[in-house]
């Protein structure tokens, strides 16, 4: 084995949301240079890798293969052989039914280094998440995970099915929806009763979230009624009768979709969590570093002229730049810096400078209105922002004063990204808006919004794009900021949710 080969990390990534991932399959993936991933991995576990760290989709579903086992442990081997540390991200757990074992033994024919880093299974995880405990005291004593494709068997169920059939435990079937029928006539003719408790429950990232809930003789008919999908988890047994979810929190078993830049939804996300949503990505803007048309030593002359930072990415930039620039930040000394609101302030304060002007609404009229009223007429103002920025600030602050519109960066749309998350949109109760220019971005990835959705919209500029494209029911945070537009999510539910 070369001492430059690299290492290959077989990575569970959990069943559900991306901080259901362990700490330490969070910190391989912090460091890796290729992730090579399957389906249903929440797309925010893709941005915890290094914006330069290779990511190759090698998903497999039923019907849909994107490419086979052998190639799959083929690109490991290659790019490991290249010295590179490459995360292996899984859905659930390697080792459970998820062929973490084959590609183990071909990285070990080919004498490259691994390691193995468990996840939660969807075995478990899909029904505790739905309420349902595969075990339970003076219920269920034990749990049997079983696949539904067993290869060599006439009917792709285990040859030990009848055997399984007859304990008395919790039995899960994965990767079993299009099974059902067979895997209920089956256990009825080794013995269970037409009253067992039975659960199909398609849950974690599956595109259409549902839980489906009856006994062996009417399970079938009630899936069907309900149109539940795949990817789906079966639970057979008295548990399954159990509903231990908590419905206390506000915002329990509601899908949000989430829009905007990096920073803003992992802001929304946390505090949408922490109230029971199940949030998940619907658009993001990825930010697209623009070469700089100005010279930043010239800032360093002495004269007195403003700087005017409109978001926390633009701000991150302009000091990137200035490093590279090697500019001495104490040549700024004559220069004035004005932000859009206090989180871009905050970010400001970071790199040390306090911000001389920051209006107490975030919009870019405000920061207008405040800047006509704090600069004097003909002092220079420059305008360090993205390329989509709002014209009307520039055309309002020009009346008065000489301006620089300086693009730092643009906002493209993260196609994997929407791809992914086209399918759970017809289920989402709120879609969250956070720029005027993400309502662009979302109707250019996904066309209209999704009959059943509520838009909720961070500040009056945004909601004003939005009307320029639907009608149907909005509302404003009433702060421009992801505390108010959690705080307008929560009063819109309290107020349709009955008493």
């Amino acid at each position: 084995m070369s001492i430059s080969c690299g290492i290959v990390s077989l990575v569970g990534a959990g069943c559900g949301q991306a901080d259901l991932i362990t700490v330490r399959g969070r910190d391989l993936l912090r460091r890796c240079q290729v992730v090579v991933y399957d389906d249903l991995i929440d797309p925010a576990l893709l941005e915890e890798a290094p914006s330069d760290a290779v990511r190759i989709y090698m998903g497999k579903r039923r019907g849909s293969h994107s490419a086979s086992q052998e190639e799959i442990c083929a690109v490991l081997i290659k790019h490991a052989r290249a010295g590179k540390q490459v995360v292996r991200l899984k859905g659930g757990d390697p080792f459970v039914f998820g062929r973490g074992g084959e590609e183990v033994l071909a990285l070990q024919a080919a004498g490259i280094p691994w390691e193995i880093v468990p996840g939660i299974s969807s075995a478990l995880a899909i029904p505790a998440l739905a309420g349902i405990p595969v075990t339970h005291r003076g219920i269920s004593q034990s749990v049997h995970i079983i696949t539904a494709h067993t290869a060599g068997t006439a009917d792709g169920l285990p040859a030990c099915f009848d055997a399984l059939a007859g304990l008395d435990g919790t039995l899960v079937f994965l990767m079993g929806l299009s099974q059902l029928s067979n895997i209920i006539c089956r256990l009825k003719a080794a013995g269970k009763p037409d009253t067992t408790p039975a659960a199909v429950i398609s849950g974690g990232n599956a595109p259409y979230p549902a839980i489906v809930r009856g006994t062996l003789a009417d399970l079938e008919q009630q899936v069907q009624k309900a149109g539940l999908l795949p990817p789906a988890v079966i639970v057979v047994g008295p548990t399954a009768t159990l509903a231990l979810t908590s419905m206390s929190l506000p915002l329990a078993g509601i899908q949000v979709g989430l829009t905007g830049t990096k920073a803003m939804t992992d802001k929304l996300a946390a505090g949408l969590r922490q109230y029971g949503a199940q949030v998940f990505l619907a658009a993001r803007s990825v930010v697209r570093e623009l070469p700089l048309s100005y010279d930043l030593s010239t800032l360093g002359d002495g004269k007195s002229r403003w700087l005017v930072l409109t978001s926390a990415n633009g701000v991150n930039l302009f000091f990137q730049a200035a490093r590279r620039q090697k500019l001495d930040l104490r040549r700024l000394a004559a220069c004035r810096f004005a932000a859009i609101g206090p989180a871009t302030a905050a970010v400001l304060a970071e790199y040390g400078i306090q911000a001389d002007l920051c209006p107490a609404l975030s919009t870019t009229q405000a920061l207008g209105e405040a800047l006509c009223q704090a600069v004097p007429p003909g002092m220079e103002i420059l305008l360090f922002r993205s390329l989509l920025g709002s014209k009307p600030l520039a055309r309002l602050l020009a009346a008065q004063h000489p301006v620089q519109d300086i693009p730092l960066y643009t906002l493209e749309q993260d196609i994997q990204l929407a791809a992914a998350a086209h399918q759970r949109l017809s289920t989402t109760r709120y879609l969250v808006f956070s720029s005027a220019s993400g309502v662009d971005l979302f109707f250019q990835a996904h066309g209209p919004i999704p009959v059943g959705a509520v838009c909720v919209c961070i500040g009056e500029v945004t909601a004003s794009a939005l009307k320029e494209r639907y009608t149907g029911p909005m509302y404003t945070a009433p702060e421009i900021s992801a505390t108010g537009i959690v705080q307008a999510i929560l009063d819109h539910r309290a107020s349709t949710t009955p008493v």
